[in-house]
């Protein structure tokens, strides 16, 4: 009796640990290049599972076969994304797109339906994101990230 009165603090905070980890906030890694030069392959990101209102230019975590994709949301649902000589068009008009490095010349004209988003790597050069494994259903994004815990600082 005086083992399990001695353990109940630290029974309570495993349990706690375990709730928030799974429904709240998760530690997750970086793999790979196609979010450079935001984030660099290896970083600890602290992924919010609890948010789950999106929106352009957020950065999101969802599984893709088997691995965590980190990318950026560029299209909302009932949007039409476009990118024609280098530009980002979002419903005909020329969107932002200060995250991008280099872009390559490609043609792209997507209208993206109800509950699903169109998200990009940084490094739109190399990255496997919307234009080749095609849309994110808002049910396969694990949530949003803005903060880096290894190394230490706030991304957006």
């Amino acid at each position: 009796m005086k083992i399990i009165k001695e353990a109940m603090p630290y029974i309570i905070i495993l349990i706690a640990v375990i709730l928030i980890r799974t429904f709240i906030v998760t530690p997750v890694i970086v793999s790979g290049t196609s979010m450079n030069n935001t984030l660099k392959d290896g970083e600890i990101l602290l992924l919010n599972k609890f948010d789950k209102k999106y929106e352009r230019y957020d950065i999101v975590v969802f599984d893709y076969e088997d691995s965590k994709l980190v990318k950026r949301i560029i299209g909302l649902p009932g949007e039409t994304v476009e990118y024609k000589d280098g530009i980002l068009y979002i419903n005909g008009e020329e969107a932002e797109d200060n995250f991008a490095s280099i872009t390559k010349n490609y043609k792209l004209n997507q209208t993206i339906p109800e509950g699903y988003y169109f998200v990009m790597g940084d490094n739109r050069n190399n990255s496997s994101d919307s234009r080749i494994i095609g849309l994110i259903s808002e049910k396969e994004i694990n949530g949003t990230t803005t903060f880096s815990l290894w190394p230490i600082k706030f991304v957006k």
